[in-house]
């Protein structure tokens, strides 16, 4: 088989992608430009893709092409309805990156809700070595225990979110964006409820009709004004210009976000204006990107692989 990598560089350049060797003839790619997708995928068995953008106006060109692998869980950048119609399996991997994004859902609170930064630049400046005690108290944090933590998304890593901080003492509950997701386990209540009871929100929820700009300023006005929200789903569930006038108005304490509507963020973002990082948090989109996870992926992949070779495709998308 011929295999094709068209953006290696997703994956980080530290992994061992030799793996594949061992299935076929194998051309790697850190980044594919739009305009060099029908050259390098034209004699191919096998694409192996990330985020470029696959529908009929290059595929048409793939003669050989039999399987489609996504080193993602999301399948938009693939046009389903032609690789149904032309007989081309399309997989993904799902479940590898739970335990790496639940970590950095915590990494990013306590940050902000113990005024991490604060503290740091406190003693490293100098300023604690002339302090009258040996403690300071002038940014206050509060503990977990007795908190409620609302939930947007009681996927799996919600799920997984939600019984860390159950671990920490707090009360769960969780919005189903849907509509349909009940879970015997936690309470489940409505979007106002959620907003005006929790102390820490956090976002797993896909984007679709449901989530797309669900937080404006409006919604975000309903939070508590101690709360802090995360956001480790999709960045256009938060309406950024609407967070950032919800910040500098102190409308709530906190939002720490590795999800934003552009990645790599916009120059002209307006999230950037807050430069307070006990006030925000900004990661670039690594809460999946655990060396564990990536690894994960390319184990994925290769299994998704080696079961079409069998004639027994695995983790295939459904359209």
């Amino acid at each position: 088989m011929k295999i094709v990598i068209l953006d290696s560089n997703t994956l980080g350049n530290d992994l061992d992608l030799g793996v594949f060797n061992e299935l076929g003839e194998v051309e790697v790619y850190g980044f594919t430009a739009k305009e060099q997708v029908i050259d390098r995928i034209k004699d191919v068995d096998v694409i192996i893709t990330n985020k470029v953008v696959l529908n009929e106006s290059n595929l048409q060109y793939a003669a050989n092409l039999k399987l489609i692998c996504l080193t993602a869980t999301g399948t938009n950048n693939v046009d389903k309805n032609y690789t149904n119609s032309s007989n081309i399996v399309v997989s993904n991997v799902v479940g590898y990156s739970t335990d790496s994004v639940a970590q950095h859902t915590f990494a990013i609170l306590f940050y902000l809700y113990e005024k991490l930064s604060y503290y740091d630049k406190y003693v490293k400046s100098g300023e604690y070595v002339n302090d009258e005690i040996f403690t300071h108290f002038d940014r206050k944090f509060n503990e977990l225990v007795g908190k409620t933590w609302g939930i947007v998304g009681l996927g799996n890593i919600g799920k997984k979110v939600a019984s860390i901080a159950k671990a920490f003492g707090c009360n769960i509950i969780y919005y189903s964006t849907s509509g349909k997701n009940n879970n015997a386990e936690y309470e489940r209540v409505d979007i106002d409820t959620l907003l005006s009871s929790s102390d820490i929100i956090s976002i797993h929820a896909p984007l679709n009709k449901d989530t797309d700009n669900l937080f404006t300023y409006d919604i975000i006005k309903k939070m508590k004004k101690s709360a802090v929200l995360l956001n480790l789903g999709r960045g256009k569930i938060i309406n950024e210009e609407d967070l950032t006038k919800a910040l500098e108005e102190d409308i709530i304490a906190g939002a720490g976000l590795d999800v934003l509507e552009y990645e790599p963020i916009n120059e002209d973002n307006p999230l950037l204006k807050i430069q307070d990082s006990t006030k925000l948090l900004v990661t670039p989109h690594i809460a999946w990107a655990s060396i564990e996870a990536r690894n994960r992926v390319v184990r994925e992949v290769k299994e998704n692989i080696i079961s079409f070779q069998e004639g027994s495709p695995r983790n295939v998308v459904v359209k």
